[in-house]
């Protein structure tokens, strides 16, 4: 049976043994893989500072989210998920973040859930944030919030929850959920992102939901100092904003997510780049 959020991946030109690695390989947590991209602060600062200067504002979250997006329309393996065994493409590109609400206290959070595409630029993005964190930011609009209308629903259903939990695994593995549930499901999502550093936190290692079609997990974390050889042998300490990445290694191979990632801080150096939409007509597979 097929499902209504991915297409099934048939290509006999790839290497078999990405279509085995399920077979054996059957849970998400199973198939971790974890990762430190330290992306250096300066070209950020440089390019915020300017457009600042022209009166745009735009944030340090915007510019990852970006070059991620980005990054989803060169190396589109990337936004693959595996269920029951089969690997799937994501028919399109959501985001699961956490926002937190001022004045609330540290558990006054909402789970979002963002569409994005390779064509929104660095503007396009910021723009959709803002406009997520002002329609939510409030502890008054928390009812308008689809995700926290249904967790409410759930916790009300007491013993009853355990057969809930049950069907939904069931109808997860067998492509059988509606598009509804899907559409406002943070586990049914390309990518799962959390800023950390809004809350003053260390990147961590977040783990990936077996529940669900999520296969990278991102945490963004406080900035750090790291060292690095620079040119001429010389040894510099540089300022970086550390990811915490975890991915689902059934979904593409070591050599493309170190190519992937090598890109997205090539990228964050120059982020102008991010002004424009990437180009995906000679896409990786």
């Amino acid at each position: 049976m097929g499902r209504v959020d991915g297409i099934r991946v048939r290509d006999e030109e790839e290497v078999p043994m990405y279509y085995l690695i399920p077979q054996f390989m059957t849970a998400r947590h199973d198939a971790m893989n974890m990762v430190t991209v330290d992306i250096p602060v300066e070209p950020l600062r440089q390019y915020m500072n300017e457009k600042r200067r022209e009166g745009r504002h735009i944030s340090h979250m915007a510019l990852v989210l970006t070059a991620y997006t980005h990054l989803v329309g060169e190396f589109p393996s990337l936004n693959r998920f595996v269920v029951n065994k089969r690997i799937y493409q994501h028919k399109d590109f959501k985001v699961s973040l956490v926002v937190l609400r001022p004045g609330g206290g540290a558990n006054n959070n909402a789970m979002a859930k963002l569409d994005f595409s390779p064509a929104d630029t660095v503007f396009d993005v910021q723009k959709k944030l803002d406009d997520y964190v002002e329609k939510n930011s409030s502890s008054a609009q928390e009812d308008a919030n689809s995700m926290d209308k249904l967790m409410k629903i759930f916790l009300k259903m007491g013993g009853l929850m355990n057969l809930v939990g049950r069907l939904l695994w069931f109808g997860d593995r067998h492509g059988l959920l509606p598009q509804w549930l899907l559409d406002i499901s943070p586990f049914h999502a390309s990518l799962l992102f959390t800023n950390l550093a809004s809350i003053r936190t260390n990147h961590i290692y977040h783990h990936v939901y077996d529940f669900g079609t999520t296969s990278v997990a991102v945490a963004m974390g406080n900035m750090r100092d790291t060292v690095h050889r620079g040119k001429g042998g010389a040894v510099e300490v540089v300022r970086c904003i550390p990811l915490g990445v975890v991915m689902d290694e059934r979904i593409a191979s070591g050599h493309y997510f170190a190519l992937a990632f090598a890109r997205m801080r090539e990228m964050l150096g120059h982020p102008e780049c991010l002004e424009q939409p990437t180009d995906t007509s000679h896409p990786m597979k």
